[in-house]
């Protein structure tokens, strides 16, 4: 997971630690590798790249609704 933008109900670093406790990955820039991009207010260069590369780009809405 990369976060980008701002996020309405929680902060980057509580919504990476949320991606950590359920066994997965987040990072600060956006590869090949990377499986989801959370797309908040205003993002930028990192949204580009993910629509570059196909990355799937979801909402802060739609990340939590993920969590166990």
């Amino acid at each position: 997971f990369v976060f980008t933008g701002s996020l309405e109900t929680i902060s980057r670093e509580q919504a990476e630690e949320l991606v950590r406790q359920n066994g997965g990955n987040a990072s600060s820039s956006v590869g090949k590798e990377t499986s989801f991009v959370v797309a908040g207010e205003e993002a930028g260069t990192k949204y580009d790249k993910a629509r570059k590369l196909s990355i799937k780009i979801i909402t802060e809405k739609e990340f939590l609704k993920m969590l166990p």
